[in-house]
């Protein structure tokens, strides 16, 4: 950027100090900020900001500088806490700043320090504790724009800052020509305010006071220094506040007493979407999009706009041409002449493009308002910014693994085969045990080999503050994903978490915290003796354990622990699993699955197994289990080869019979086939076991029907619906001989009468792929 010396206007337009009261992120005000700066040509110019942020003023200069940007300010002992004030190019405070820097004008920021506004966010004697900007969510309890648009006959507070301000001098830019001149807006704008304060007071928030105080402290030294050719921006409520007559020992007994905490302050990127939320400056405005449009459009700002919109419809297929552009534009001039506004705002543009482009649809128009109105702008900052070592390494790393932040949502694919794939999951994993949350894992739409991972990724500004806040535990992304765990372990209480904990370490890659880990492992493993914290927890190592086996990580001890928590299940469970009531019988039906699952994956999974099988013998065989949990063991075992059809029949025939209590006998049958556990195509398969079902639940008495029914539902409702179908077709044709369900000689569609031995070799080639990729 190239500097040059401010104009030397041919008299100051005021008496004393010029202020120049905006409201934050309008482009109006930034508009007519710097019409009014070009022609008065201050010696100084400060700006509603906390002071901190002096130093970094001169990188707004840098060419990597791209708004929107925010500063970031948070306590040193406690980076958790933080504050922003978000800047966007529309922003009169942006504005402001960049002339400065253009024009060698000393730029300062005069608002009250972080150090106090982050230290009274925790200080209930001190304010109300709302937000340091105005407009966030601890807004004025009276809204002055509101006020003033109702005194002006508007039902809508943004419509008539939209008609006053925002299109002031939008319909012929290019001349600048103002009927009122550069400095009209703001003369007026004080004087509405001065007229709110009048009748309001401080409008609900005492702290404004303070902050107030603490301008007029500043405004004074920098007349001292600069004489009276002063310019201040900063919001129009606090003009009047600034303008007024006080003593700087009234002011400096406001601030006498402030609690302070020390605290540190850079630039971090920020999103259109961030200003759309409300937080920080008065942010929350909901068109971001649209004002940044308002104020970088050189000329004609409506039909521009509807050639964007134009453009994105045309590249999402839809059919708009140049004359539905030409009709949008006439239909938002007509609008805005039948609504009495000087030109057509956001909202006759928006209903010209819904019934013109759109016709007459609120679908393709969310699209419109979502990648336009709002968008997806992520701003940049140059590497010369300020930043915690740990944030330093993480650019580092995101740029070598070629890990860009993004503002936008996406999916990431990665195969741990290779190094690159595998030290992003590195990263992503010693992230989340951060509580830096940028990635979450999904489960994979392809593979389920453990040599795939699929992750969301989407970066979010606050995630800035998680980064300083996890910087307290290194300053390296390893060393503090390390200090992190290991600390996690030694305060950890229950299994289950240092199970989890210990995974985690696993998927991260941190051996040097495995040690402390494995050791609060085996102690908290040690003393737990309930069985269904023990069950909860062995799920997790047997996927550390196959992980372990991805990675090349040495798991021995691991493996070991693990052995040893599923002898202690083995011998605890039997006893555990009676006396349940529904609940506590349903939980337990989860732990068996989960148990049996990571059995097959443990290193002694042979041995255990038989164990297992003889656990499993006993549950489906004792009658004080509850029935959801003995149907459950024997269709495992089933499943297993462990029991014999013969023999899983002659079971479900006795859970069935007679002399069992419905209830019973409907729980029995979930854990057998219910849920989405492939029960329904054992039945399609298996017609003796159908049968068996149809004939109990024909024999239901009415009396018991209603009882057992939504268990029932439950049971079957999760089936595939062509599994339902199936099975309601095998059902209608009634039973055969034997008591099985009768099969036409056409036989039900898909299913043949025997195995078709050539049609199911054809499938081997295909499957033997299959799993040869899986255990590359």
């Amino acid at each position: 950027m190239t500097s040059r010396t401010a104009p030397a206007p041919t008299a100051w337009p005021a008496e004393g100090p010029l202020l120049l009261g905006v409201r934050h992120h309008g482009p109006g005000s930034a508009r007519a900020v710097r019409a009014a700066l070009d022609a008065a040509g201050p010696k100084a110019l400060l700006i509603e900001g906390p002071p901190e942020g002096d130093a970094l003023l001169p990188l707004a200069a840098d060419e990597g500088m791209v708004p929107p940007v925010a500063l970031l300010a948070h306590a040193v002992d406690d980076p958790g806490r933080a504050a922003f004030w978000p800047l966007a190019e529309f922003s009169p405070e942006w504005v402001a700043i960049r002339w400065a820097l253009a024009h060698d004008v000393p730029v300062r920021f005069i608002d009250l320090p972080a150090a106090h506004s982050l230290a009274a966010a925790t200080d209930p004697g001190w304010g109300e504790g709302e937000d340091e900007a105005d407009g966030g969510e601890g807004a004025l309890r009276i809204d002055p724009i509101a006020v003033l648009a109702d005194a002006a006959g508007y039902d809508d507070p943004e419509r008539w800052w939209e008609d006053v301000i925002e299109h002031r001098g939008t319909t012929a830019p290019q001349d600048g020509a103002d009927p009122g001149g550069p400095f009209a807006p703001f003369t007026v704008l004080a004087e509405a305010m001065a007229a709110l304060r009048e009748t309001y007071g401080h409008g609900g928030h005492a702290r404004d006071l303070v902050r107030e105080a603490h301008m007029r402290i500043q405004l004074r030294a920098a007349r001292k220094e600069f004489g009276d050719e002063v310019a201040v921006v900063c919001g129009a409520w606090h003009v009047p506040a600034l303008a007024v007559r006080s003593t700087a020992t009234a002011d400096r007994a406001l601030l006498k007493g402030l609690p302070k905490v020390r605290t540190e302050m850079t630039w971090v990127p920020w999103t259109h979407r961030r200003l759309a939320r409300h937080s920080g400056y008065g942010a929350g405005i909901d068109s971001p999009g649209w004002y940044a449009h308002l104020f970088s459009a050189p000329d004609r700002p409506v039909e521009r706009w509807m050639t964007k919109v134009a453009g994105l419809l045309r590249d999402e297929d839809r059919m708009v041409s140049s004359a539905h552009v030409i009709e949008a534009v006439r239909l938002a001039a007509t609008l805005a002449a039948m609504r009495a506004r000087p030109l057509a705002g956001l909202g006759e543009t928006t209903d010209a493009i819904r019934a013109v482009m759109c016709d007459g649809s609120d679908v393709p128009l969310g699209l419109v308002h979502d990648k336009l109105i709002t968008g997806d702008v992520l701003g940049e900052v140059p590497d010369t910014a300020p930043a915690v070592p740990l944030q330093r390494d993480l650019t580092r790393l995101q740029r070598s693994l070629r890990l860009k932040p993004e503002l936008l949502e996406r999916e990431l694919e990665l195969d741990l085969r290779k190094d690159t794939d595998a030290a992003r999951s590195r990263l992503l994993h010693r992230l989340r045990l951060l509580g830096v949350g940028w990635g979450a894992p999904e489960a994979g739409r392809g593979s389920t080999g453990t040599f795939r991972e699929t992750w969301r990724l989407r970066w979010e500004p606050e995630l800035y503050v998680k980064v300083a806040e996890a910087g307290v535990w290194g300053t390296t992304v390893l060393s503090a994903a390390t200090a992190r765990a290991e600390a996690q372990a030694v305060s950890a209480t229950a299994l289950a978490d240092v199970t989890s904990l210990a995974e985690r370490c696993l998927l991260a890659e941190l051996p040097e915290a495995l040690p402390v880990v494995m050791k609060a492992l085996a102690d908290r493993a040690a003393l737990d003796a309930d069985v269904g914290h023990l069950a909860q927890a062995l799920p997790a190592l047997a996927r550390s354990l196959r992980y372990g086996d991805v990675r090349a990580t040495d798991t021995a001890a691991l493996g070991d622990v693990a052995a040893g928590l599923a002898e202690r299940i083995c011998v605890g469970l039997p006893p555990a699993c009676t006396g349940l009531d529904a609940d506590g019988a349903a939980e337990m039906r989860g732990h068996l699955d989960g148990v049996h699952t990571a059995i097959g994956l443990l290193p002694r999974a042979e041995e255990l197994s038989g164990r297992w099988a003889d656990v499993l013998r006993k549950l489906a065989l004792r009658d004080t289990v509850p029935g959801v949990i003995r149907g459950r063991a024997v269709r495992l075992l089933l499943d297993d080869g462990r029991l014999a059809e013969d023999e899983a029949a002659r079971l479900m025939g006795l859970a069935l019979s007679p002399g069992t209590p419905p209830a019973d006998a409907a729980a029995w049958i979930e854990g057998f086939v219910g849920g989405a556990s492939g029960g329904g195509m054992l039945l399609v398969h298996d017609e003796r076991l159908l049968g068996l079902v149809d004939a109990w639940l024909t024999s239901v008495p009415a009396s018991a029907f209603t009882d057992v029914l939504p268990l029932l539902r439950r049971t079957f409702s999760a089936y595939e619906p062509g599994v339902r179908r199936t099975l309601g077709e095998l059902v209608r044709r009634g039973p055969a001989a034997g008591g099985r369900p009768a099969r036409g000689e056409a036989g039900v569609p898909g299913f043949g009468a025997g195995l078709d031995e050539e049609r199911a070799d054809a499938v081997l080639p295909v499957l033997r792929l299959i799993l040869e990729g899986e255990h590359v």
